[in-house]
């Protein structure tokens, strides 16, 4: 299987149809850094099933896609094909029919992407795979992006565990164990919720078979309820028709009535009317007569205002003719005024007029002038400009010419100071080299240095054991002085606490005896026993309870025989001495036997706390007393204060051997602190000595460099020189040809005279012939101005004569109007005398009328008083009637509702009720209260059932029918997912074969390419962090010649990036990869490892059929491609290819050689 080619259509900046060729050998990749050689990568992780956007440099996926650029338009769609020859049919089993696999993906804007193989869609899930199981794929170790290396080699020791995953093939079991661990889980959740649906099933039959049994209960309720409801709707039905034939009677009755109190109302109202009849033409004559004396008051007042009218009248017309004859006198004024300023400006006019006659012959005579001084002054000038022009010209090939000269000057100068400071320099490194330091006494001084630094490091391997062994015997020391400060800190804390427990007494300031008291261990419940509370009494003679020491008698009775006094167990005060000796201890056994020989006073005790005493008290043992507990307390304080005297003197021994092993391990880290600051000196001395040498050969190769490139440069500069002196004596001699300039700037300022003379001649006619055009336009303007105001003088005067005459008119008019105002006062007495005559007989009239009309008013009274008594009777009886209709409307209403509520509630007339309630015509009939009481008892009844499902047989039925059927399911997933567990437990298995097999070959490979690529060393593979392979991480140990072996992590950045090589194609040669992508991984190489990396690359060529790309921008990992692809941007953001194949090229040369 071989993939052999790449076609790229919108994909970022390939926008044009392009085809990557994927041959045999080493294909490189060159261009100038964003021309798009990375999206040549990425375009084939893209198509393998990349679907991290934040992978392909972009925020979106659909950032993949052309975005145009200012000639070309953005694509909406993007499409990479991978196309593999499948001759080998190595291939996954579905794809192996074909000899060419196309794997093609294609994504549109806001679309998402579309993944084909061999023209069919699939899944990305099924590309992935695809590449998977052929140990390549989007993720793939052997696509190593710009900063792979670095990756790998910062990478975690688990991240690292995918490059053998890679060289096992497992990657693709990793994929399937996954999907299988899905479906399992999937599964088991599935089995979960089929197991939860089972019991919620089974709980539900269960409640359904209990529904069945209140549905069937329900029936029979509601049977009885039908019966009792048929029985009251029955007994409702028939109390309503007989009140609603009740009703029915009591209406007939009171309808009677109001027909009779309808006539008397009718008559009573007939005698109002009659006296109403009569007020209309009474008031008709009282108002006629009150209008008419109210009109002659009216007139009365309207002869007082026509009166003061007709004075206001008569005092404006007065001051309007004041007025008159003021306006009249100002508009006079105003008309001689304009006359006057008439005249002038006519006057003014004429003069103006006089003086127009002989300006057009002016005016031509000044712009006849103007002209011919202009055109003077044109030509002038433009033999002023000819004469500055051939002046600039002719400076400027003189200083173009000398400053070509100097230019010259200056540059023999420099090349000759130049030339004089490379032959200092070539004769400066001579020098150096010769007393540079020898490369082979700096590899001496580094052998030396090497050897001193691997003895110091066995030292210092001997002194960390030493040290290790210091350390721990010191821990060793110190857990055993923590141990027993432990058990004397528990040993003080106990007896603290006995002695907070003891420090108590029966009264302030008293000291019970019990703290006096010493009691033989073993025996203080005896003690307890025999005093009890007494002991918590003082023998101090101040308190108001004490105990008075007392002589002994003389003649002491004597306990029995055979029995020990407690007094010889128990040191305490005299002032118990007499009850101590009467006290005696014996065994359990013997004391009930003894209790008859006691004398009075004395009593027996064991040590157990048993009491008998002389007078037949018997008390068993059953709890200590607290008196005994306080005096085991008090004698367990004082073996606790033995004890820790004895703790305290163990852990000062302790803490002094402790310090002598501190002592040995501070004196072993000193000694080991030395060792390893020798050991670091001899290191840094090996470091300094490789540096030396490394030094010394750089200094060497860039002397030898540099000499050579200096020798060039000063032939070359020696060249310059000759070419610079040539050129400075061809200028001399054309400097030489060039005309004088004085020639030039006498012919200027003749020029220049001319000119100044013609302008001057220009400026004179100018204002000449400026000033005659500026007194024309004035004159104009002023005859304009003159007729304008003579126009505005006129229509002032014709304004202010038509005013006067108006002023005229209105003072006639007011003259006229005041004299019509003299005769109204006599005219206005005569009426007012008249007047009041009228106004009399008016008031009489008024008067007369009033009485008559109050007479008539007060008999319509007296028959509306008649007629409302009548009224109220009436309306009284039809409130009755009223009333009855309501009852009667209510009863039938009630009867109606009985009716529909039997029709509704049972579907009946109400005369089919008695059947249904099952009632015999003869019974009686029960009271309606008592029948609605029980309908609601057994409705009360039916609803203490609650809910009832009148389906739940039918329910149970089919939930039985669907518990098999889960039943049957859940069987089903037991059994897929113990087969899927087995299928996991297979793939594990096999995957961790496959693995440990993969780390054998791999760690082989890797020591091997290491060693190659670094001419010697030592390096090998380790797993690490679980015993589990899969879970393991991968540490990657190294040893580069001339240093010790430590993880990849502390090499320098150049022994990094090849050990990362090594492991990357020791892989290779596990399980290789169809096509490997190297991103610029030569950038951190010097030369040297360049050429090492180009021998490995061969070296891989070689021993696997792997193609590889190789992205580089070094020219020698370029001079060693079998054939190069340059990737070129002519047009700002869009992407081409142009490839070359060297090896072909190599192939003719050496054919043409041959020939």
């Amino acid at each position: 299987m071989k993939i052999s080619r790449l076609r790229l259509l919108g994909f970022k900046s390939f926008v044009e149809p392009t085809d990557l060729l994927i041959e045999t050998g080493l294909t490189g990749v060159v261009g100038p850094n964003g021309c798009g050689k990375s999206n040549l990568l990425e375009a084939l992780r893209w198509v393998m099933g990349e679907n991290s956007a934040k992978s392909m440099r972009g925020a979106g996926m659909d950032d993949v896609i052309f975005a145009g650029t200012n000639q070309r338009p953005s694509r909406n769609t993007a499409e990479v094909s991978l196309v593999i020859d499948n001759t080998a049919r190595a291939v996954p089993a579905q794809y192996n029919d074909n000899e060419v696999v196309e794997i093609t993906r294609r994504i549109e804007r806001e679309m998402g992407s579309i993944y084909k193989i061999n023209g069919r869609d699939v899944r990305a899930r099924d590309v992935q795979l695809f590449f998977a199981d052929i140990s390549s794929g989007a993720h793939s170790p052997a696509l190593v992006r710009q900063g792979q290396i670095g990756t790998l080699i910062n990478a975690k020791p688990i991240a690292r565990r995918a490059i053998l995953e890679e060289a096992a093939g497992i990657s693709g079991l990793h994929a399937r164990r996954h999907e299988a661990e899905l479906k399992l889980n999937a599964a088991q959740t599935n089995l979960s919720r089929v197991a939860d649906v089972i019991q919620e099933i089974e709980q539900q039959l269960a409640n359904l078979k209990r529904q069945a049994r209140q549905a069937a209960r329900y029936r029979n309720l509601s049977g009885h309820i039908q019966r009792a409801e048929a029985l009251a709707l029955y007994v409702r039905w028939q109390m309503a028709s007989t009140a609603s034939a009740a009703a029915e009677e009591e209406l007939a009755r009171i309808r009677l009535q109001v027909e009779q109190l309808t006539l008397k109302a009718a008559q009573a109202s007939n005698a109002v009317l009659e006296a109403d009849e009569k007020l209309p033409a009474l008031r008709q004559t009282a108002a006629e007569r009150s209008a008419a004396l109210q009109r002659l008051t009216a007139e009365r007042m309207s002869l007082d205002g026509e009166e003061a009218r007709a004075k206001a009248a008569a005092e404006r017309l007065n001051a309007r003719l004041a007025q008159i004859v003021e306006d009249q006198g100002r508009e006079t004024a105003r008309v001689d005024d304009a006359r006057g300023m008439t005249a002038q400006l006519e006057q003014e006019r004429t003069d103006l007029e006089a003086h127009t006659a002989g300006e057009a012959d002016a005016t031509t005579q000044a712009a006849e002038a103007l002209r011919v001084a202009e055109e003077a002054m044109r030509e002038a000038e433009r033999a002023s400009d000819k004469a500055t022009a051939e002046l600039a010209e002719a400076k400027a090939q003189r200083a173009d010419l000398e400053r070509r000269m100097e230019d010259g000057r200056r540059a023999a100068t420099r090349l000759r100071a130049e030339i004089d400071n490379i032959a200092a320099e070539i004769e400066r490194l001579a020098r150096e080299a010769a007393t540079a330091p020898a490369v082979e006494e700096a590899e001496l001084r580094l052998a030396a240095a090497v050897t001193a630094a691997e003895t110091s490091k066995s030292t210092h391997a001997h002194s960390e054991d030493a040290l290790r062994a210091a350390r721990d015997a010191e821990g060793a020391k110190k857990q055993a002085v923590e141990a027993a400060e432990r058990d004397l800190e528990r040993l003080n804390a106990e007896a603290r606490a006995l002695t907070e427990m003891l420090a108590t007494g029966v009264g302030e300031g008293f000291v019970p005896v019990i703290d006096l008291v010493h009691v033989t261990p073993g025996y203080e419940a005896a003690l307890g026993a025999a005093l009890g509370d007494d002991l918590n009494v003082p023998v101090d003679a101040d308190a108001p309870i004490y105990w008075h020491a007392l002589p002994l008698p003389d003649a002491m009775q004597a306990l029995p025989a055979g029995v020990e006094a407690l007094a010889t167990l128990v040191q305490a005060p005299a002032a118990l001495s007499r009850l101590l000796s009467q006290i005696g201890v014996v065994e359990r056994a013997n004391g009930a036997r003894l209790q008859e020989k006691l004398l009075p006073g004395q009593c027996l005790v064991t040590r157990e706390g048993d009491l008998w005493r002389w007078d037949g008290f018997t008390a068993t043992a059953e709890a200590p007393t607290a008196a005994a507990v306080r005096l085991r307390q008090r004698n367990r304080l004082a073996d606790l204060e033995g004890t820790i005297a004895s703790a305290e003197a163990h852990v000062a021994d302790l803490r002094s051997i402790h310090q002598d092993a501190r002592e040995a391990r501070e004196a072993a880290e000193i000694s080991e602190r030395t060792v390893r600051n020798a050991w670091r000196q001899a290191e840094a001395e090996a470091t300094t000595a490789r540096t030396t040498l490394s030094e010394a050969e750089k200094r060497h190769a860039q002397t030898a460099a540099r000499t050579q490139s200096l020798t060039e440069r000063h032939q070359a500069l020696t060249e310059d020189e000759q070419d610079a002196q040539q050129r400075d004596a061809q200028l001399a001699t054309d400097f030489e040809a060039l005309p004088l300039l004085a020639d030039f700037e006498l012919r200027l300022g003749m020029v220049r005279e001319e000119l100044t003379t013609a302008r001057t001649t220009f400026s004179n006619a100018k204002a000449r012939h400026d000033g005659v055009e500026r007194e024309v336009r004035a004159r104009r303007q002023r005859l304009q101005a003159i007729a304008t105001d003579l126009d505005a003088w006129t229509s002032r005067i014709s304004a202010a004569n038509g005013q006067i005459d108006a002023l005229k008119e209105r003072e006639s008019e007011a003259r006229n109007e005041l004299a019509a105002l003299e005769h109204i006062p006599t005219e206005i007495a005569e009426k007012r005398a008249k007047l009041f005559d009228l106004l009399a007989d008016a008031e009489t009239a008024r008067k007369e009328a009033t009485d008559a009309l109050a007479q008539a008013e007060n008999g319509l009274k007296a028959a509306q008083s008649a007629s409302k008594v009548a009224d109220h009777d009436l309306s009284h009886a039809r409130e009755e009637r009223a009333r009855c209709e309501a009852v009667l409307a209510a009863q039938r209403e009630r009867l109606q509702e009985s009716i529909t509520r039997a029709r509704d509630t049972l579907d009946c007339a109400p005369e089919e009720l008695a059947e249904k309630a099952e009632h015999q015509p003869g019974d009686a009939l029960p009271a309606l209260d008592a029948a609605e009481a029980r309908v609601e008892k057994l409705k009360r009844e039916r609803e203490q059932l609650g809910g009832v499902n009148l389906r739940a047989e039918e329910e149970a039925e089919e939930c039985e029918t669907r518990l098999t059927s889960l039943q049957a399911e859940k069987a089903d997933l037991e059994e897929a997912i113990a087969r899927l567990r087995q299928g996991i437990g297979s793939l594990n298995r096999e995957g961790r074969e496959r693995l440990l097999e993969a780390f054998e070959r791999v760690n082989a490979n890797f020591a091997q390419l290491f060693t190659s690529l670094f001419s010697g060393g030592e390096a090998r593979l380790t797993l690490t962090e679980s015993d589990d392979p899969l879970e393991a991480g991968l540490e990657i140990l190294a040893r580069p010649p001339g240093k010790k072996l430590q993880t990849m992590s502390l090499l320098s950045g150049g022994e990094q990036a090849l050990t990362a090589m090594a492991l990357i194609f020791a892989v290779f040669l596990c399980n290789p990869a169809p096509i490997c992508v190297l991103d610029e991984v030569d950038a951190p190489l010097d030369d040297a490892n360049v050429e090492r990396f180009c021998n490995l690359l061969d070296e891989m060529t070689r021993m696997t059929e792997t193609r590889f790309l190789v992205i580089t921008h070094h020219a020698l990992t370029m001079s060693r491609m079998d054939r190069l692809v340059g990737v070129t941007m002519q047009e700002r953001g869009v992407s081409q290819l142009v490839a070359v194949d060297l090896a072909g090229a190599e192939r003719v040369l050496a054919q043409q050689a041959a020939e």
